[in-house]
């Protein structure tokens, strides 16, 4: 038999020290790697992990919300499960652009106010009827599968890794959302009545989501500029609508803009909700 050298490379990552929102088997980047990892990130990819990191962790607390209110016990689950991966989502990216400011993930979930939040409108608009959830996990998740997909080829190994881990969960999350507009676009009166009442009152934040930044130009081949992105998501979303026998609004866009730090009424009242109990005991552990 001939000798071969032990590949250490991966034995930091063992599942003893796992956390909860660690759901991929084997050796996937996990939050915890990255936080004590020796490269750090420029100011502006810190900037655009940021923006993806707090996309996920408001649409995360949205969908928790869910946790025994779903219509039957298996949509309890299933929303759960997606908050959970939205959660792992945003810990990584919020881990990675700590790491530019000697800052935790905690420090940025917690203790920024909410002109600092750089999320986009879309992630906070309020859960509404389970017709709403649904339209916004069609409009998100086709959006986040595009972009994760396109981010595997970062030249920024550590966002390249982050995103091949989610855009695997995303699969399921957008699996989830057009199984779900199927079923109540052509459903019921009532259930289809729902459906376009949801795609009314949330399509005006639509547009911000294809909105380029100067960031994304001065990143490179880093990110993706999201106007990239508008093109496949229109054919995919509209697609999914004619199957489901729904039609595009006329609602114009709104003028949102969350990544400026400019938000909704709604995200106070999240944060608040999100925020209280680190910021009453500051440092606790358990």
């Amino acid at each position: 038999m001939s000798a071969h050298k032990t590949d250490h490379t991966f034995d930091s990552f063992g599942d003893s020290t796992a956390s909860a929102t660690r759901v991929t088997p084997g050796n996937a980047l996990r939050p915890e790697d990255i936080a004590i990892q020796q490269g750090k990130p420029s100011e502006l990819v810190a900037q655009y992990a940021m923006r993806l990191g707090d996309d996920a962790l408001i649409l995360a607390q949205r969908l928790s919300h869910w946790i025994s209110r779903g219509p039957e016990l298996e949509e309890d689950i299933a929303l759960g499960n997606i908050a959970l991966d939205q959660l792992g989502h945003a810990r990584s990216f919020l881990s990675y652009a700590a790491l530019a400011w000697d800052k935790t993930e905690d420090d940025l979930a917690y203790f920024r106010e909410e002109e600092d939040f750089r999320s986009l409108h879309i992630f906070e608009q309020p859960n509404g009827d389970f017709g709403v959830t649904i339209m916004r996990q069609l409009i998100t998740s086709i959006y986040q599968h595009l972009l994760y997909t396109a981010l595997l080829d970062s030249s920024d190994e550590t966002i390249a890794a982050i995103s091949a881990k989610a855009v695997k969960e995303i699969d399921y999350h957008r699996d989830h959302a057009i199984a779900w507009t199927l079923r109540l676009g052509l459903g019921t009166e009532e259930s289809a009545s729902r459906m376009r009442h949801a795609l009314d009152i949330l399509w005006p934040y639509v547009g911000e989501i294809f909105e380029d930044e100067e960031l994304h130009a001065q990143l490179g081949d880093v990110g993706v500029a999201p106007s990239s992105l508008h093109a496949a998501w229109e054919e995919e979303f509209t697609s999914v609508l004619k199957d489901a026998e729904l039609e595009l609004p006329t609602v114009p866009f709104a003028m949102a803009r969350g990544r400026r730090g400019e938000h909704s009424e709604h995200l106070g009242f999240i944060l608040a909700e999100m925020q209280v109990l680190a910021r009453k005991h500051p440092g606790a552990t358990w």
